[in-house]
């Protein structure tokens, strides 16, 4: 992190993969830099798969569209549980 970075907003993402190779962004929660550098993250969920992604946050409340190259590998569908 740079030292500018200070206060910064990150969006926090669980990206999970579906069948047919498309991903889901999941809005996990937000983040910001301290003064340090070091990094405070606000979870409103837990991932399934215990990944999480981390991107500098953007006016839109959309999350990015997916490609292969943001594909979760290893994601597996959950047994008929609702």
């Amino acid at each position: 992190m740079a030292a500018n970075d200070n206060g910064k907003r990150y969006s926090v993402f669980s990206i999970r993969s579906v069948k047919g190779g498309q991903s889901v962004w999941v809005r996990a929660g937000s983040a910001w830099v301290n003064r340090d550098g070091s990094m405070n993250v606000y979870l409103d969920v837990l991932p399934l798969d215990g990944k999480l992604h981390i991107r500098e946050a953007s006016r839109d409340a959309e999350p990015p569209l997916a490609t292969s190259a943001d594909t979760v590998t290893g994601a597996g569908e959950q047994s008929g549980e609702r």
